[in-house]
């Protein structure tokens, strides 16, 4: 190391180019005694070391004979002959000699012995001496120190106050794939230009000023020795300093973590893996809509894996038809969502949803539902294009939004090919992994039970709904003194078909019943159980029985059903006496609309539902005058989840009041008010008007 760099951290009156050694140097560790002898053999010069060595101070050693003062008897003639041979200018002598202390004791001496000369010519003899047990000790620390250094797995480097390295271990060779000579004399910058030169150099400089070492600096790079592999290093740095703390400069240890780091890389992805999946487990499936759960899935993959997500069913299995065999030749897939994480013309190339597409067996997203397996194109071409777009104009669309990268996954349910997730990349930069493929797999796999549990309950919804539909009556032919309108409107597509209905029933004399329903519980069975107590309730009411009768026969025969409770208004409309009897098995009150006065509910007695039996009915004759309107309904026209029931009623009665408009008008009125999208219940309506 040169003393300008050592000098370039130093104060103004240290930058001497000569000057006093601190005490602490090695030389004062080994403790190097020096005398002088004339070529008689006497101490002309002793130094104090020599004294601490040896016991003699200057004034009892200055003068005497060395052999005979520091010499056993049995070694005298040899030191004779060696003393000899250094004067005569033979060499220098070294090796170890054994010399007495002043305590009468013997020490053994490491010795360099040298033959001097003055300006007169006069010759001495100058002896280097130091306690052999000493040297020793510190040779074997040297020794130690330099295999660690030269053997050791760990990177090992020495920067001068300047921060240019002066001295690099094999390891560190090795890990920066560069030869120690081009590293000496030169900075880190220049050395290693693909590591963090500010970063690394600025946490030096701070260890200079400060002495705090930093320990376990954590950096990632790419050396000359492997370009195309990004590694891992923990770094540590530590001032160096001499015994007397000078300052020398910066030591630095090197470790190859890249297995530890790429370990924490995987770790950090099957977390994220996870926590991605979990989230998805949370927000796909929130209901039993199929399009709701297809766009659920495809808003979870973007931006999470893609820029653009599209989620496709095959036609076939909309239809109910299982393909659990490997498909062969086209497909046909019907688009139910697309997702994107910005606006871009990559989604007009995607199908619009609803509508059906055909794909032709060479297509990407075809082979993905045929095989059964992810299909993925990390670097998209335009040939590529061709496979994945619907069409040339889609295709072009792609690449001008910059479409790089591709991946289809099956969507797989029960051990059936139901449909498709097809993902895009272009903004992102980084193209599909098979991490990639492994995370939209998983989304897949769990995304898929849902819509497949959502395209079974739509299937049996449909179902329901048709018989629903079918049982309800057709429009009544022309009735005596009464004009009526009629509406049924199921739950919301998420929910299930209820049991509500209604009917119209001409009778003998000219009178007419009016009955709503509704069934507890929902699906097939509810439909079922409404359309035979509505076969049950035509049969009593052309018996010609009274509205008490009717309910307490329906009671009697619902008790026997499954569902086995349902509520039921019982209206029976005489022209003849201008009245009409009401009877109610648990159902909602109806309302009384009468020109000029404002909209009331009929307090009637509510009665049990039906199936409980043994609760008398009870009926209620109301006068009705021409003009005067009387609207049936169920529960699910003003019951919510989130309002109490008065306040619904009130809602109604408050919608109902005004002018008199047409029936068919006042039904669409009140639904559109009083429904939400997301109702979970259906709703049978009826309302009738009282003729001249």
């Amino acid at each position: 190391m040169g003393t300008d760099g050592f000098q370039a951290d130093l104060g103004p009156a240290e930058r001497t180019e000569l000057g006093p050694s601190q005490p602490g140097g090695l030389l004062d560790v080994l403790g190097v005694a020096a005398g002088v002898l004339d070529t008689d053999g006497r101490i002309v010069f002793w130094s104090p070391q020599a004294q601490a060595l040896l016991g003699y101070s200057a004034e009892e050693a200055l003068g005497q004979f060395a052999a005979h003062l520091l010499v056993a008897d049995e070694h005298v003639d040899r030191v004779l002959h060696l003393f000899a041979q250094v004067m005569e200018g033979e060499g220098t002598w070294a090796g170890v000699f054994p010399v007495r202390h002043k305590d009468g004791g013997t020490r053994l001496l490491e010795f360099r012995n040298m033959r001097l000369q003055d300006d007169r010519g006069d010759l001495y003899a100058l002896g280097l001496a130091t306690d052999q047990a000493t040297l020793r000790r510190v040779e074997r620390d040297l020794a130690l120190s330099v295999r660690l250094v030269d053997q050791s797995p760990i990177g090992l480097a020495v920067l001068d106050t300047d921060l240019r390295y002066v001295m690099v271990n094999p390891a560190l060779e090795r890990i920066n794939g560069l030869p120690a000579e081009e590293h000496l004399g030169r900075s880190v910058r220049q050395a290693l230009p693909f590591l963090d030169a500010d970063s690394v150099e600025s946490g030096m400089r701070r260890v200079l000023v400060t002495g705090v070492p930093l320990l376990d600096q954590y950096t990632v790079g790419r050396t000359q020795a492997d370009p195309d592999t990004e590694h891992a290093w923990s770094v540590s740095y530590y001032r160096l300093e001499d015994p007397g703390g000078t300052v020398l400069g910066v030591g630095t240890s090197a470790v190859d973590v890249t297995d530890r780091h790429r370990a924490a890389l995987d770790a950090d992805r099957a977390r994220h893996r996870l926590a991605v999946v979990a989230d998805a487990s949370v927000r796909i499936g929130t209901t039993l809509d199929l399009e709701r759960t297809c766009r659920e899935l495809a808003d979870v993959a973007v931006p999470e894996l893609a820029d653009m997500a599209a989620v496709d069913v095959l036609d076939s299995a909309l239809a109910g038809h299982r393909t659990t065999a490997p498909a062969h030749g086209p497909a046909l897939f019907r688009a139910l969502a697309v997702a994107a994480a910005y606006p871009t013309e990559a989604a007009s190339a995607a199908d619009p949803p609803g509508e059906v597409a055909r794909y032709d067996a060479d297509r990407l997203v075809t082979r993905a539902v045929n095989t059964s397996r992810p299909v993925m194109v990390p670097h998209v071409g335009e040939a590529d294009l061709s496979l994945i777009a619907r069409d040339p104009r889609a295709a072009a669309l792609m690449a001008r939004a910059g479409v790089h990268s591709y991946l289809a996954v099956p969507l797989i349910a029960r051990g059936e090919v139901i449909g498709a997730l097809d993902l895009v990349r272009a903004r992102n930069p980084q193209p599909f992994t098979e991490d990639d493929a492994t995370l939209a797999s998983e989304l897949a796999a769990r995304a898929a039970v849902c819509i497949d549990n959502a395209r079974w309950y739509q299937q049996q919804r449909d179902t329901a709904l048709t018989l629903q539909r079918s049982l309800l009556p057709d429009p009544p032919p022309h009735l005596f003194g009464l004009e009526v309108a009629s509406r049924y409107q199921p739950a919301s597509a998420a929910s299930e078909v209820g049991g509500d209905w209604y009917d119209i029933l001409p009778l003998t004399g000219d009178r007419t019943a009016l009955i709503v329903g509704d069934v507890m519980g929902s699906g097939i069975k509810a439909a079922t159980t409404m359309g035979r107590l509505r076969t049950a309730t035509q049969t009593l009411a052309g018996l010609g029985l009274e509205p008490t009768q009717v309910l307490r026969n329906l009671d009697r025969i619902t008790a026997g059903l499954d569902p086995y409770f349902a509520t039921c208004t019982y209206a029976l409309y005489d022209p003849h006496s201008a009245q009409c009897h009401i009877s109610t098995a648990g159902h909602l009150p109806p309302v009384r609309m009468r020109p000029g006065h404002a909209p009331e509910l009929l307090d009637l007695p509510t009665g049990a539902p039906l199936g409980v039996g043994g609760v008398p009915f009870r009926t209620t004759a109301i006068d009705l005058d021409p003009g005067d309107q009387l609207v049936l309904y169920t529960d699910g026209l003003v019951e919510t989840r989130d309002q109490d029931i008065d306040t619904r009623l009130d809602a109604l009665l408050t919608l109902l009041d005004g002018p008199q408009r047409a029936l068919e008008y006042t039904c669409d009125h009140l639904l559109a008010a009083l429904r939400q999208p997301d109702d979970h219940d259906d709703v049978a309506l009826l309302i009738a008007r009282i003729r001249r």
